[in-house]
């Protein structure tokens, strides 16, 4: 059970840090200034998320691992991310979409993650709320906003659309470690399908079409696309050249 919980919580640190990671290209590069800060502080609050998992793990651990370790010397086949956290950004559209699928997922994950049984995941799931019931309203509205947007912004959001959902299947397939610590996903599926599809036929972005496709998996289980590799070259660049370095 112990190393059940000990992958589970980094499977919840690994995607909030991955995508956090990914969103922090955009730092300096947004649209407009207003959603280049907004932006930049949901990359904040993932980032913060991760380290809440990252530094409960680490205390189950033991020994020598801290937050920074298993944030920085992990290779990729030791990252549990969904494959939906390591998408490239793309356009603004998808990197948009791509926030909006992940939020509504982590707000009903989050949700019943707060009565688990172990507690201080719970009490980071309830900390976490609050700021991803943010990030759903603020990606929900952009998602709104293009979709039903110019016929320019409305193709993007298409093609992000066929894009990004092959990889959502994963985040309701239960890996071993959610069975063993009471948290099957797939429970989650309906009521977030329902809020999703809610959103897109606000934006005219009909999913029909992309309900039955094959879906992606692997990133649970340490399996990834080599986009990862990339990310991680960059992430983990300056603790590799300089081991044990700190501010």
């Amino acid at each position: 059970m112990r190393n059940s919980i000990i992958d589970y919580t980094l499977y919840l640190a690994d995607s909030a840090l991955i995508l956090g990671q990914r969103n922090g290209d955009w730092c300096g590069h947004g649209p407009i200034l207003e959603q280049d800060i907004a932006i930049t502080n949901i990359t904040l609050d993932l980032i913060g998320q991760a380290r809440s998992f990252y530094q409960y793990a680490a205390s189950l651990i033991g020994g020598d691992s801290t937050e920074d370790s298993l944030a920085y010397l992990r290779g990729e086949r030791e990252f549990k991310n969904c494959l939906l956290a390591e998408r490239p950004n793309g356009d603004w559209g998808q990197t948009i979409l791509r926030q909006f699928l992940f939020s509504n997922f982590q707000r009903e994950l989050y949700t019943v993650l707060t009565q688990h049984t172990d507690q201080t995941l719970a009490a980071i799931a309830e900390k976490s709320l609050k700021e991803v019931n943010y990030h759903c309203r603020w990606s929900s509205e952009w998602v709104v906003r293009l979709g039903d947007g110019t016929d320019e912004s409305h193709l993007k959001m298409k093609t992000a659309l066929e894009n990004l959902w092959p990889y959502t299947g994963e985040l309701f397939k239960g890996a071993d470690y959610e069975i063993a610590v009471g948290m099957d996903p797939s429970s989650l599926h309906t009521p977030w399908f329902n809020q999703v599809e809610k959103v897109l036929q606000e934006a005219t972005l009909p999913i029909s079409s992309t309900e039955h496709i094959f879906m992606h998996t692997g990133g649970k289980q340490g399996v990834h696309s080599e986009q990862l590799g990339f990310l991680l070259t960059e992430l983990q660049y300056m603790q590799r050249a300089y081991p044990g370095s700190n501010w």
